[in-house]
C-alpha cells in the first residue's frame, strides 16, 4: 500500500479555513483539490469555472 503524503501549503488563511474540513477527505489529493478550489474562487480570474481554476493552480484534471 502507498504511504499517504502531506498536503502542500497554499495561502495561510485558506489553509487555516480548509483544515477544519480535512477529516472529511480520505486522501490528500482530494483535500488539495478542495484547497485549490478555494484559491481559485478568491483569484482574479474572469471566469471561475473548474477548467479555468485547474489551469491556474496547475492541476492536470479539472474534474478531479
Amino acid at each position: 500500500m502507498v504511504e499517504p503524503r502531506e498536503a502542500c501549503p497554499t495561502l495561510r488563511f485558506v489553509d487555516e479555513y480548509c483544515d477544519w474540513y480535512a477529516p472529511l477527505f480520505p486522501e490528500v489529493r482530494s483535500f488539495e483539490a478542495f484547497k485549490y478550489l478555494h484559491v481559485g474562487m478568491i483569484s482574479d480570474l474572469k471566469r471561475k469555472t473548474l477548467p479555468a481554476i485547474a489551469r491556474t493552480v496547475g492541476l492536470d484534471n479539472e474534474q478531479g
